[in-house]
């Protein structure tokens, strides 16, 4: 086993009160089958995928009932058998609260699995095997939901030198990838040789925050020490999770804006994901579930294994329920996670952790005071942006000058809105400056469709015009060749008669 000690700091980022002793004292607790599955055809980015059932089919646990559309997708899989009982619009854990379609499972308790196998993919070849994956369901479980196919595509233009296993999870109170790490580092270091070898990475390299000895103790338990795994310990300090962050942590290397880190040899994974995959390819088994934390104003906070499409309601029940009472919940991290619109929604796979709100995250904040240019915005930024220039532009309307000032740079991480003392909610006039710029060019885009089909009918509609007036043209000089036809038929029929008679008057 080989420790690399040397770390990069990136600019800013925060020292928050990390919470995550709240939900590590107990082992992860695996949840029964539900009564009732509901499980949302939008688990990804990418296109929605195409259902493959029909209502009161009996499915198999494992069986694909919605199949990728397209390479940018992920496909859907019961996660236990039984009937299908409806496929409709419900509520699913998205900020805008709205219903979207999903498939309804009623679990027979059989738990009866479709019939398994193992992928031999240096038999069948790299390609083959990311064709499997697209519709093996595993996306990015750390939160992006990013299709993993894609991170493992063969035709790239630079070869992957460098796996990533981000092992970070730097927010507060998420403790999902701990409690995985602890329990199945064994696992984990067999997924991570897997991955590296189906990439032809040279070296994969774990970094993890130092706030979780127990996980590194028993990875590094498992680390051959010939091995070209290594780990390597960065500080804890929120957002060092981000992807370009961790990267820069680890080998001090920085990815340009609108630069992607495969272009530099390098590739991410999430350690759940990486488990994910190790599974599908070694046991057959697709995505059918996922640990989550619940935590924070509960009476047992904990992390539980669950089955997708199991009720967010039941699994506070297991919790004990609130301490006080307030009904509030929120899916992701503190800084930035969202409030969730009911808790009759089910898990999915980007539910990695769901706080029941706590006193201080309930008290109402002052109203905003004016920017008194303090600068601590920009001194915790950890892209190095000017956030009071982009908050005064976004606060304006003046879009096109904060996308000059690198607007779609923000990664969102909330750092900002933490350390402002005038408790002005930056991060929420970025994504209001975001959603306008991007509407506005949707906007402008499919007016220019428009204008392109009008442009094309206006053409369709001359070309037709001239089309038209050139057959009748054609039909009028066919018609005045057929008159003079007719014409010089009825003169040399004129003519044969009128021989006809003069032979006639000879004879006579």
């Amino acid at each position: 086993m080989k420790l690399i000690d040397k770390i990069f700091k990136f600019n800013g980022g925060i020292n928050a009160d990390t919470k995550k002793n709240i939900s590590t004292s107990m082992a992860v607790e695996k949840i029964e089958i539900p009564k009732k599955l509901i499980l949302p055809l939008r688990q990804h980015i990418g296109n929605m995928p195409k259902i493959k059932v029909n209502i009161g089919d009996y499915v198999l646990k494992g069986q694909l009932i919605a199949e990728a559309d397209g390479n940018v997708s992920a496909a859907i899989h019961a996660p236990t058998s039984g009937e299908i009982k409806s496929i409709e619009k419900l509520l699913i854990p998205h900020p805008s609260g709205l219903p979207d379609y999903c498939i309804v499972i009623v679990p027979d308790m059989k738990d009866q699995w479709i019939k398994k196998s193992s992928i031999d993919w240096k038999k069948i070849g790299l390609d083959q095997t990311i064709k499997l994956l697209l519709n093996s369901g595993i996306v990015g479980l750390g939160g992006a939901a990013f299709p993993s196919h894609l991170k493992l595509g063969a035709n790239r233009n630079n070869p992957i030198k460098t796996l990533i296993i981000n092992a970070a999870e730097c927010e507060p109170y998420i403790t999902c990838d701990d409690m995985l790490m602890r329990e199945k580092s064994e696992e984990l270091i067999k997924g991570v040789r897997l991955v590296q070898e189906l990439l032809g990475a040279k070296e994969a390299i774990i970094g993890i925050e130092d706030n979780k000895p127990e996980a590194l103790d028993k990875i590094n338990f498992y680390i051959n020490k010939k091995s070209s795994i290594t780990t390597k310990v960065v500080p804890t300090i929120y957002p060092s999770g981000d992807a370009k962050r961790l990267i820069y942590l680890i080998n001090g290397i920085k990815i340009p804006k609108q630069k992607r880190a495969a272009e530099y040899g390098i590739q991410m994974f999430n350690v759940a994901t990486i488990i994910a995959i190790y599974r599908f390819i070694n046991f057959g088994e697709p995505s059918l579930s996922r640990i989550v934390t619940i935590t924070g104003n509960l009476h047992k906070p904990k992390n539980y294994e669950v089955l997708f499409g199991t009720s967010l309601r039941s699994l506070i029940k297991k919790s004990g329920g609130q301490i006080n009472k307030n009904n509030t919940f929120i899916m992701g991290g503190p800084m930035m996670g969202f409030k969730l619109p009911s808790i009759d929604i089910s898990v999915t796979k980007t539910m990695n952790c769901v706080i029941s709100a706590e006193q201080e995250m309930l008290e109402e904040k002052s109203e905003p005071l004016p920017c008194i240019r303090c600068s601590k915005c920009a001194e915790v930024c950890p892209v190095q942006l000017q956030p009071q220039e982009l908050f005064w532009f976004s606060k304006s309307d003046q879009f096109e000058k904060a996308q000059n000032y690198n607007l779609f740079d923000c990664i969102e991480c909330g750092c900002c809105s933490y350390v402002c003392p005038s408790n002005i909610p930056l991060v929420q006039f970025y994504r209001y400056a975001k959603s306008e710029i991007i509407a506005d060019n949707i906007a402008k885009e499919e007016a220019g469709i428009a204008r392109e089909r009008n442009d094309f009918r206006i053409l369709r509609l001359e070309r037709e015009k001239k089309e038209r007036a050139e057959r009748n043209a054609q039909r009028k000089a066919e018609n005045t060749s057929v008159d003079k036809l007719k014409l010089i038929e009825e003169k040399r029929a004129e003519i044969a008669a009128a021989l006809s008679r003069i032979n006639e008057d000879e004879k006579n």
